[in-house]
């Protein structure tokens, strides 16, 4: 019998109960017990929706407050010093003041933890801080009492833990002295081993261990540790399913096979050649899981030739055969039963967290018993639906096809060089040292979503809709130009999500109602599905920027994602290579850009947040993601003169490694997330001689603290001593579209306050 179970379900809810409850409680309108009966209910239906698909073991320990690494440091006791509560137990405020900041409360100001991408997925995760003295103690019971209720509710479960070497992999080192944290492994493991010992007392036979750093180009130190490390754990009771995921094993195949543990989980979406090799390679008593549907898409499984390896499967490893997601479910929508909008044609090609636990299902009950009427039903669905799919008209674009035909390498070229192109634009725009700015967004009002909400539901007339926007765009440049902000941006009052708004004046993308994935805390997004090829029927922008700018004489930007993050950020197409999507989409924002310049806009920002995220995960692979990712780029920005200025965007990513392809973007300003990793980003920019204008975000928009205008000019200070001052921006390290006015407001007149600081110093 081939086991159906799950790495972990989407913890947010089909109506994003979690976002709601998290966002009342911060604001003081629901207390610490109403939260907590959020999240029991919310487990409780999940664990319920997953059973009545007929997963037969089911995760526990995939519920997180914020983010399931952070969760993980405070059951660990790694609650870094200014956090840590004088009694040394950590609550509920002392998890969101990690994941937040603070600004008076019990900690006395403290910034955030810092937070970046988890592997590359759009969901974030916070970066554990090590010192050289860490400490390690069981200090958060989360889990346990999760494990509690699960078990009441008469579930058979499989508690799910980040394993040891990929949670000290995820973190940082902090505070005075170079030490290696793998030397924190001889710590953290008997906190591990408590853990363990704790679930086999509460009558758990399997848990799962996820180590997707497995996936990885590991150093061998890191390899040798992997056999110490689960040696060590071997001793503890309980069966353990070492789970990877996002990639394949490769190199550490033979590793992986060989743990001294009961079970290992191999993701065959991303790496379907690692199948035939493990076979060989595992131990006889070992039991092997396949990922075979994608927990990371929204396509359904095509159940024919997943099948074909689960028969397989099935006769080289009989009971020992277990069937799951690629990874977690916490990359996917939660139930597409709910989606009352979209075409019936749509509709049957997609599949969300609920269905994707059926197909498991399927797959396995397709083994047991494979003349099942209801499995035999399932299958040929899939079988039309794969046809039909396959054979749809709305997939392919003669045009969009000759378009791409017709690009030559100097579509990807600017027309001078940027040392000539950066006299012209300073001439043009005229401004100060450490030119001022934001980023794009500003705070996305209850005001602004009734107003876009009721013009949706047919309730406010396209003209009444259209006022009550540029009342929005006006608000905005008053209290720019008030503050004294040098490039003005016109807040985005009309877009509710920046790859959204812009999907849905494209050509080829779908448009769910409730497919919301978490991306990180309470902060969710509703990616936009592509489904054939990709155009630009109209100008997209171009009315709101003029508009903009003809309420100021400052410069305005022009505002718009770039094709790599359209492309990551939504669920994109299976049946054509990715490098093929960004181009089609870089085609779509070239003719948006050079609309904007021919509007009379002198600086256009083309977001690409998703740049470093898009990597693959092994370095062999790396070299043709960033061709085709820079070119894309290039391709979508070159289409301008000289004397207009191109800024992008980036945020939460390490540069090191990619900084060289970053600076063949060949954007003329790139602002960048540093204030949480205090300047460290920008190390990259100076060890590579970065030649271009640089941005660095002097202050934390995901958190509701206020700096002082000391602190950022102590941040400036350190980004000076690190790049020419002549080449910095002062900007704030992202969007303010989660912020409030109030907030927003004096965190920027404490910004300009300290760009008009350093210029008074530089005279």
């Amino acid at each position: 019998m081939a086991v159906a179970h799950n790495l972990g379900f989407p913890r947010i809810g089909a109506d994003r109960e979690l976002k709601k409850a998290l966002e009342a409680f911060w604001k003081g309108e629901l207390d610490d017990a109403g939260l907590r009966q959020v999240g029991r209910q919310l487990r409780a239906e999940h664990w319920r929706v997953q059973a009545r698909a007929g997963i037969e073991l089911l995760p526990v320990g995939d519920f997180a407050w914020y983010d399931q690494v952070l969760t993980h440091s405070l059951m660990f006791g790694v609650i870094p010093q200014r956090f840590r509560p004088a009694d040394g137990q950590p609550t509920l405020d002392t998890l969101f003041a990690m994941a937040r900041g603070v600004a008076n409360s019990c900690c006395g100001g403290a910034q955030a933890q810092e937070m970046t991408k988890w592997f590359d997925t759009n969901y974030h995760y916070l970066v554990p801080e090590f010192s050289a003295d860490q400490p390690f103690r069981l200090s958060w019971t989360q889990l346990f009492e999760e494990v509690e209720e699960a078990q009441a509710l008469g579930f058979v479960i499989k508690p799910v833990l980040i394993g040891p070497l990929t949670y000290l992999w995820l973190g940082k080192v902090k505070g005075e002295g170079d030490f290696d944290k793998l030397e924190l492994l001889e710590r953290l493991l008997p906190v591990y081993g408590e853990i363990l010992e704790r679930l086999a007392a509460q009558g758990v036979e399997w848990v799962q261990i996820d180590e997707p750093i497995l996936a990885l180009d590991l150093p061998q130190d890191w390899k040798n540790a992997f056999e110490r490390a689960y040696n060590l754990l071997q001793r503890a009771p309980l069966k353990k399913l070492v789970a990877t995921y996002f990639g394949g094993l490769e190199d550490n195949l033979g590793l992986a096979a060989t743990l001294p543990v009961d079970g290992l989980h191999i993701d065959l979406v991303r790496a379907p050649e690692q199948y035939p090799v493990i076979l060989d390679r595992l131990p006889a008593y070992k039991v092997l899981s396949l990922g075979l549907v994608n927990g990371r898409n929204v396509w359904r499984c095509d159940l024919d030739k997943a099948l074909e390896v689960v028969r397989h499967a099935a006769e080289r490893l009989g009971e020992r055969l277990w069937l799951a997601p690629s990874c977690s479910l916490l990359h996917s929508p939660v139930d597409l039963q709910r989606e009352d909008r979209l075409d019936d044609e749509l509709k049957s090609w997609l599949a969300f967290a609920v269905q994707k636990c059926a197909e498991v299902v399927t797959l396995a009950r397709a083994v047991d018993t494979p003349q099942d009427a209801g499995v035999q039903a399932a299958l040929a669905r899939s079988r039309a639906v794969q046809a039909a799919r396959a054979q749809s008209p709305r997939i392919h674009k003669p045009e969009v096809q000759a378009r791409l035909a017709a690009i030559e390498p100097r579509h990807s070229r600017r027309t001078s060089v940027f040392a000539a192109r950066i006299e012209q634009q300073r001439a043009r725009l005229g401004l100060p040292p450490f030119p001022t700015t934001t980023i794009g967004s500003f705070p996305q009002t209850p005001a602004i979503r009734l107003a876009r909400q009721a013009y949706r539901q047919g309730k406010l007339s396209p003209g009444d809709y259209t006022e009550a926007m540029q009342a929005q765009i006006r608000h905005a440049v008053a209290v720019q130009e008030q503050i004294g902000l040098d490039v003005l941006v016109h807040g985005e009052a009309e877009r509710n999500d920046m790859v959204e708004y812009f999907a849905e004046q494209l050509d080829g993308y779908a448009f769910t109602r409730f497919g919301w994935v978490q991306s990180y805390g309470s902060r969710c997004v509703k990616p936009a599905v592509i489904y054939g090829d990709l155009s630009r029927p109209r100008p997209m922008t171009v009315e709101w920027i003029r508009y903009a700018q003809q309420q100021t004489d400052k410069v305005m930007k022009g505002m718009l994602t770039g094709p790599v993050t359209m492309l990551m950020w939504s669920f994109a197409r299976e049946d054509l290579p990715r490098e093929v999507q960004a181009r089609q989409l870089a085609l779509a924002i070239r003719d948006e850009v050079c609309d904007l310049e021919a509007a009379g806009i002198r600086i256009i920002q083309i977001d690409e947040a998703a740049f470093r995220e898009g990597l693959p995960l092994r370095k062999a692979d790396w070299q043709h993601y960033l061709d085709w990712a820079v070119e894309a780029f290039r391709l979508c920005a070159s289409g301008v003169r000289d004397e207009t200025q191109i800024h992008t965007h980036m945020c939460y990513s390490e540069f090191n490694d990619v900084i060289e392809s970053i600076a063949a973007m060949d954007a003329d300003v790139i602002t960048i997330e540093t204030s949480r990793s205090q300047m460290e980003l920008l190390e990259a920019f100076r060890a590579f001689d970065y030649p271009n204008d640089i941005g660095p975000g002097v202050y934390d928009i995901h958190s509701p603290r206020v700096p002082d205008t000391a602190e950022m000019v102590q941040l400036l200070g350190k980004a000076a001593e690190r790049i020419p001052a002549e080449r910095l921006w002062v900007n704030p390290d992202c969007g303010l579209k989660t912020r409030g006015w109030a907030e927003t407001e004096a965190a920027l007149v404490n910004m300009v306050a300290a760009a008009r600081q350093l210029r008074a110093a530089a005279l």
